[in-house]
């Protein structure tokens, strides 16, 4: 298509990179980059890598550095409520003009690509992390900027810059056709994030996770800061190594594995803090009792919660939460995934905690109702399922859950007025 010159233009443009799907590599990354003077190496930022947890780790530290009065960028994926909530300041996403703005810089760029590099076309992904590079450097710019990767870590589309340090919250088994079959494999595709001497903050339970971080981290003369070694967080204290605490914390963000996320953000501001002076205590108590992030545990009404637990790992601490929160409840659950997630485990330990009903969505990798395991009950028009959701009910609770897309599908019918 011709130069986009409106708002639905550049979006119909952006999304119909779709099509190139996901291409790990970064030359045409470091080519496109290049023509913009490389806006990544002008910026201060935090890189956040990992299977879950990635969202909620920006949220806590967004909301931390917003509180200590500084301007501070996020990039994250995938969109809830609106496209441009992807590329956000102190929580507010960018406006309608200043992505057009964004497409006018870059749209010649991306489409010479292919004709001048010989490389293939670039990918949605790959387009948007150009832009907002390009915008927290030149448009608009913070004082932080929070990164979060797509997918992987060594050939993600982000890993093209040096962060002030790395955090990884959790690693799972998730897009191993792309990352490798197993946690340790994974492991060491994400831990090609780390940095020559940048600090690497992560969460694990993996034994064989740990071994590969604290191998590479090792050669590369990074420091290495794990939750529950180095630093924890239980029952509102925060210790760490040196004998440094604090006190009185309480997360806003529900379920036990965002304590975990805490602490990573908590030790994250801690070692920012020479850097950024006006992150203290009080910000960081704040900032993490007032965090919220769309579409996780989110609950739109009391007996009413959608969240995107969108693999094994998301779906057993959401399962954990419901189970100690709503153990009394008959719980009715709708879920929807992408091709390529592991359906079966997923269903059954959702089946575990109450009713399931699996259902399709509109969109290109959307399960279809037809290829889910014949044992669960099935609505091809998830509409019909919402029919039946009794709002003044004390006995039953609704959960609406699985792929991150579909919740944004979700919501916007759930709270239309949401939609900018």
């Amino acid at each position: 298509m011709n130069q986009p010159k409106t708002y639905e233009d550049c979006l119909e443009w952006i999304h119909g990179k779709l099509k190139f799907g996901i291409k790990p590599g970064l030359k045409r990354m470091t080519w496109m980059l290049e023509q913009l003077d490389n806006p990544q190496h002008k910026i201060r930022a935090v890189h956040i890598v990992g299977t879950n947890g990635k969202g909620s780790t920006v949220a806590n530290l967004q909301r931390i550095f917003t509180g200590s009065s500084y301007r501070v960028g996020s990039f994250t994926s995938p969109f809830i409520i609106d496209f441009r909530e992807r590329i956000s300041i102190d929580g507010e996403m960018i406006s309608k003009e200043e992505l057009i703005a964004l497409v006018e810089a870059v749209y010649s760029i991306v489409e010479r690509l292919p004709k001048e590099t010989g490389h293939e076309p670039a990918t949605e992904f790959e387009i948007i992390t150009v832009m907002m590079f390009y915008y927290f450097a030149e448009i608009n710019p913070v004082d932080i900027v929070l990164v979060e990767a797509g997918l992987g870590g060594r050939l993600d589309s982000t890993n093209v810059f040096t962060p002030l340090l790395t955090l990884c919250p959790s690693i799972g088994l998730d897009h191993q056709a792309i990352l490798g079959e197993t946690h340790e494999a994974i492991a060491r595709e994400k831990a090609g994030a780390i940095k020559p001497g940048v600090p690497f903050i992560f969460a694990t339970d993996k034994e064989s996770v740990r071994a590969v971080f604290k191998e590479i981290a090792h050669h590369l003369k990074a420091p290495l800061y794990e939750a529950g070694q180095q630093f924890s967080l239980s029952n509102g204290i925060y210790h760490d190594e040196v004998g440094y605490a604090i006190e009185d914390i309480s997360v806003g963000l529900p379920g036990a594995h965002q304590i975990s996320n805490a602490s990573l953000a908590i030790k994250a501001s801690l070692l920012l803090k020479e850097t950024f002076p006006k992150v203290t205590e009080t910000t960081i108590r704040n900032g993490l009792a007032q965090t919220k992030w769309v579409g996780r545990t989110e609950l739109i009404a009391p007996n009413l919660m959608i969240d995107g637990a969108h693999n094994d790992e998301s779906v057993k601490a959401l399962c954990d939460l419901l189970a100690s929160r709503y153990e009394n409840k008959l719980i009715h659950i709708l879920f929807a995934a992408i091709e390529g997630k592991p359906v079966n485990s997923m269903l059954e330990q959702l089946g575990a905690l109450g009713q399931v009903t699996v259902t399709t969505f509109d969109y290109p990798k959307a399960l279809p109702v037809e290829a889910y395991p014949k044992e669960w009950p099935r609505e091809a028009d998830y509409r019909n399922w919402l029919a039946h959701w009794e709002f003044s009910s004390s006995d039953d609770f609704y959960l609406i859950t699985g792929s991150l897309y579909f919740i944004s599908e979700i919501r916007a019918i759930l709270i239309p007025h949401d939609r900018y």
